[in-house]
């Protein structure tokens, strides 16, 4: 099969039933912008649907995984500032449910919205480098893509109460202590890990993977469909009340230089 048609901002290649994503803007610590958030969620519906696909690999251009929302785009700095209230998702996250696996490989810092896509992933696997954290109210936004459920969920309601409040980091061992990722390899061998994992997963007959994965998912949502609705109605209650573009322009340069710290 072709490779799906993405842009120089995504990357994919198809390989032994495995595709591996990779967020391509390191300048920008993969931020996702419009393209970018635009692109992933068809990209992995695309790829799911593939008889060839098996498992999928999302990982980031190092030095980072993702550092969440473009704060350029968000602040309104750049030209076709971003509607806040179409970031909300009220029923999966940044992108949907499906049969085929997503695993994470998380190579560096996944920040905030970049928190939230490393959370979308069925499971992770982590770089030694890997740094989480949680800086919705640093930027000045409140999450729309299940943080608050799947992060309590991960790591428990008071260790994700702390994250959130403080916006502080949480390194790769103390992210597998408290059972946010899976696994903690050395960096060099975090690609191979995660794709052998999706080797081992295509060594399965596609359709009894699809339906294990399409029972969990279904529990999750139904078990869960009121905590995401709080949240959703939440956050598009202070987006469209609270969010205040001009306090994120004058306070951005100092919250990238606090998430880059960390790379």
């Amino acid at each position: 099969m072709p490779t799906p048609s993405t842009s120089d901002s995504v990357l994919v290649a198809v390989a032994d039933g495995v595709a591996t994503v990779t967020l391509n803007r390191p300048e920008a610590r993969n931020a996702l912008n419009g393209e970018v958030r635009a692109v992933v969620p068809a990209l992995l519906a695309e790829l799911g649907a593939r008889d060839d696909v098996a498992a999928i690999v999302l990982t980031g251009a190092d030095p980072a995984f993702c550092a969440g929302l473009d704060l350029r785009e968000l602040s309104g700095e750049t030209a076709g500032a971003v509607d806040v209230a179409s970031l909300v998702v009220t029923d999966r996250g940044p992108f949907a449910a499906m049969g085929t696996p997503i695993i994470g490989a998380i190579n560096g810092a996944a920040i905030t919205g970049g928190l939230e896509y490393a959370l979308a992933c069925d499971f992770l696997i982590a770089s030694e480098r890997a740094r989480f954290a949680d800086t919705h109210t640093r930027v000045g936004i409140m999450p729309g893509w299940g943080l608050t459920v799947r992060l309590a969920e991960a790591v428990g309601v008071r260790r994700a109460k702390h994250m959130s409040a403080t916006g502080n980091f949480v390194d790769a061992p103390t992210a597998l202590a408290w059972g946010l990722v899976n696994l903690v390899v050395p960096h060099g061998e975090l690609l191979a890990t995660a794709q052998q994992i999706g080797r081992d997963i295509a060594s399965i007959l596609k359709a009894n993977v699809s339906e294990l994965m399409s029972i969990y998912n279904e529990q999750e949502f139904t078990l869960r469909a009121q905590q995401w609705g709080i949240e959703s109605e939440r956050s598009l209650a202070w987006l469209s009340k609270s969010f205040d573009r001009g306090a994120l322009a004058g306070a951005r340069q100092g919250i990238q230089e606090r998430g880059r710290a960390q790379v």
